[in-house]
């Protein structure tokens, strides 16, 4: 039987991405499929006020990254953070990538800030907590791709670090087996991390840019975190 995600997307690509990336919900989807759990998408931009109806069931929500702060206070943010309460409430599993991890952290009583280290980029390297049954396969170090520059400062109360660096200290946690979140960016793929870099390099500066290209010659974990995520999400609590 195949999981059930809703992915609510949180922005458009820049007009130059679409045809060849079309949305991070597709970016998402194409991720996923190479994970071995069966899973099925259904992707509703919610930047654009697209909500699944209210009757509809799924066994997560997936929030996407954003251009858009996770503090800012656009009236689709707020509309946004209604909802996602509402979801946490009811008990609904929750996975959060960038903005996505970002949002959930500060909707639960965490911060998030602009970062002062500035601009995360390329493949960026963390260091792992003991391992959850679910984070299968296992990875020494976590690499992941990223582009950000904001971060989560203070974490919610309950909430696990599973991953962290000296550049992002709260890069990854889960609130027990409810909500799970990663700064770093499994969807993508070192092509569209390269043309972001483009895009941004003058206000990136030469430095953080010349470093980030030299990282894509390297791989990262995107695949494997898509399984933790599934794994995750498929893992049901053992009563009592």
């Amino acid at each position: 039987m195949s999981l059930r995600i809703c992915i609510l997307e949180t922005d458009v690509l820049r007009p130059e991405l679409v045809d060849q990336y079309t949305g991070y919900g597709r970016m998402f989807e194409s991720l996923f499929s190479r994970q071995p759990i069966p899973a099925e998408f259904v992707v509703h931009n919610v930047m654009q006020g697209d909500y699944p109806p209210d009757d509809e069931r799924f066994d997560a929500y997936l929030i996407t990254g954003s251009k858009a702060d996770s503090f800012g206070t656009d009236p689709w943010i707020a509309t946004l953070k209604t909802y996602l309460l509402a979801r946490y409430e009811r008990g609904d599993k929750l996975l959060g990538v960038c903005f996505g991890h970002q949002l959930l952290a500060l909707l639960l009583g965490g911060k998030t800030e602009r970062a002062a280290q500035g601009w995360g980029v390329g493949v960026h390297h963390y260091n792992l907590a003991p391992a959850k049954p679910w984070m299968t396969p296992a990875v020494d170090t976590l690499k992941l791709l990223i582009s950000h520059q904001d971060q989560v400062t203070a974490l919610p109360e309950g909430a696990t670090v599973i991953a962290s660096s000296e550049f992002c200290q709260f890069a990854a946690y889960h609130i027990n087996d409810q909500v799970l979140c990663f700064q770093g960016h499994p969807e993508f793929i070192h092509d569209y991390s390269r043309t972001l870099l483009d895009i941004r390099q003058d206000s990136l500066g030469e430095q953080v840019y010349s470093k980030g290209i030299a990282s894509l010659e390297e791989d990262h974990h995107g695949t494997a975190v898509a399984e933790w995520m599934m794994r995750f999400v498929a893992n049901r609590p053992q009563v009592a």
